[in-house]
């Protein structure tokens, strides 16, 4: 089935793109950059980028939801972002519950239900207890699932989950022979979960930045110039439509 979704480029033009909602990627997972540089431009401090995502991610959520799409994952901190100023970090750690706060009555009101992968342990108390109360709001809900990587690293999670094996194996919980991707699978922070599909990549940069390492073996990259900030629903459909136009192949012909 194939929509037509409009956008307003001004007050007289209207713009618009069709997407065929049968062939939507099902998972969708998003590096979101570009923050620091939208706030540059404009002669504001990094921190005011970081506000100003805050809103795209609900665009996006909103978009996604609209159009069926099943998972997005956002990449919202890595474990190497802790390598960042202590103000930029303690600012980021505040956001999670100023974005919960303005949007979890329509994050419920779409059906929207919220996870996290990482280390969400290691996380400050303030930052866990704003996410953990949305996990609860949201755990009945099964629309589209929004999983927040938040301390998030994907070789942290791949020694994470050969750490695990190595344990289960030494207490004759698991067979080395019994062994396979699948297997390895349940040891992952996306422990049944599809694979990505499609994952998008904001603000001009080409490379991955230790996200979903294994997970996106077979997942279509789409690259964007756009700032983070300035991403929305718009943007979203031409990565769906590009897409659609793909042909993807596994290895095979």
């Amino acid at each position: 089935m194939s929509m037509k979704f409009p956008f307003i480029k001004n007050n007289k033009q209207k713009e618009e793109t069709d997407v065929e909602l049968d062939h939507v990627p099902e998972h969708v997972a998003i590096i979101m950059d570009g923050n620091g540089r939208w706030a540059k431009r404009r002669g504001l401090p990094r921190v005011a980028g970081h506000k100003e995502g805050v809103h795209a991610v609900n665009k996006v959520v909103r978009a996604s939801a609209k159009a069926n799409v099943k998972i997005l994952t956002l990449y919202a901190f890595s474990t190497e972002n802790w390598k960042r100023p202590k103000s930029e970090i303690d600012f980021l750690m505040k956001l999670p519950k100023e974005f919960l706060h303005i949007y979890l009555p329509e994050i419920m009101e779409n059906n929207v239900k919220i996870q996290t992968i990482g280390e969400f342990d290691a996380l400050p108390g303030h930052t866990k207890e704003a996410v953990q109360y949305a996990i609860d709001k949201t755990k009945d809900n099964d629309g589209l699932l929004l999983n927040f990587a938040l301390n998030y690293g994907g070789r942290y999670e791949i020694m994470r989950a050969i750490k695990q094996i190595l344990n289960d194996v030494d207490c004759s919980k698991l067979s080395v022979d019994a062994l396979d991707e699948n297997i390895f699978n349940n040891y992952l922070y996306t422990n049944g979960q599809k694979d990505p599909d499609l994952l998008i990549r904001t603000s001009g940069e080409q490379r991955l930045s230790n996200f979903l390492l294994w997970q996106s073996a077979y997942t279509e990259f789409w690259f964007t110039d756009t700032l983070w900030p300035d991403f929305d629903e718009k943007v979203l459909w031409q990565a769906l439509e590009e897409f659609q136009q793909r042909k993807r192949r596994f290895g095979g012909l």
